[in-house]
């Protein structure tokens, strides 16, 4: 830790990123030494202002010398900061973080109806998948597996999404906008770490990503957070080459640590079109049994 942030935690950190990334300009602000600024952020008193505290108190905050912020004064911060609803809710999370956990959490299982659901979305040309905490890989359809990569042949430690992206040379070429994939990701996990700091296979995850690739160090610093809801992703395909897909990212039975993409095309696109080769390989090449494809492995 640096002298200026001696007892820093993932609030402060987080409020001092947000707050470096918003320049005065977006915030609003009349700005006239904007040119001879060292950095193009807000400053501290700035926004403490927009926010309504104190200056003392909203260092305190940064410095990690208060933890005791009230609801009001966060939303007050996160609407200062034009936070996103994925970024006001971290906040919230990091200013109450949940009580240390003292046993391990009990392994994520993909309920039935999750599993048939896959099965007709593989039906239907759909690719789907579910993730679980920290991205793990908990199941895919056939044709998420042909579309992205077969999770099902890798050790139970490697099934993961950001394990994948940052460190599978294949990815950086199926995903025709990497960096920003690359950059999403960092945030999902991110947000995941935020729900669950006692996480001690989250910790692992990131220290491994973190040792083996520069990108994930870079993107890891940013404190992003990132959600997915609805979107489009940009693929370059070995086999049927460019296409776009949009996903919807829904929360499946009870578990809500668990996230069910589910992929789809334009009507009448070339993507579509490309798609469906892709799924008649897909059946063509089908293991014999159940269309859909679980890792097997608990995922604590």
């Amino acid at each position: 830790m640096d002298r200026e942030h001696p007892t820093s935690t993932p609030m402060a950190e987080f409020l001092r990123s947000a707050r470096t990334r918003l320049t005065p300009r977006e915030a609003g602000l009349d700005a006239p030494d904007l040119g001879r600024r060292r950095v193009s952020g807000l400053r501290r008193e700035e926004l403490a202002r927009l926010a309504g505290v104190s200056v003392d108190y909203y260092t305190r905050l940064e410095q990690g010398r208060s933890r005791s912020a009230s609801t009001e004064v966060l939303d007050a911060l996160a609407t200062a900061l034009h936070l996103d609803d994925a970024e006001r809710s971290h906040l919230h999370t990091l200013a109450r973080p949940r009580p240390a956990r003292r046993r391990r959490p009990r392994p994520q299982r993909v309920h039935p109806a999750t599993w048939d659901l896959l099965d007709t979305l593989q039906q239907a040309d759909r690719p789907a998948f579910v993730l679980g905490r920290r991205l793990d890989v908990l199941a895919h359809n056939p044709l998420a597996g042909r579309l992205i990569t077969d999770f099902r042949v890798l050790p139970a430690a490697e099934r993961n999404q950001a394990r994948y992206v940052f460190l599978d040379p294949h990815a950086r070429e199926l995903y025709r906008d990497w960096p920003r994939v690359a950059a999403d990701t960092a945030a999902m996990l991110r947000l995941d770490a935020g729900r669950h700091p006692d996480d001690p296979a989250l910790s692992t995850l990131v220290g491994e990503l973190s040792v083996h690739s520069e990108e994930f160090r870079r993107f890891w610093s940013d404190n992003k957070v990132h959600q997915r809801t609805t979107g489009t992703k940009d693929y370059h395909h070995p086999l049927v080459g460019d296409l776009t897909v949009t996903y919807q990212a829904l929360t499946p039975g009870d578990d809500p640590d668990q996230i069910l993409f589910v992929y789809g095309t334009e009507p009448g696109s070339p993507s579509e079109t490309s798609l469906r080769l892709l799924a008649q390989w897909s059946r063509t090449a089908a293991d014999t049994g159940s269309v859909t494809a679980q890792a097997p492995g608990a995922h604590d």
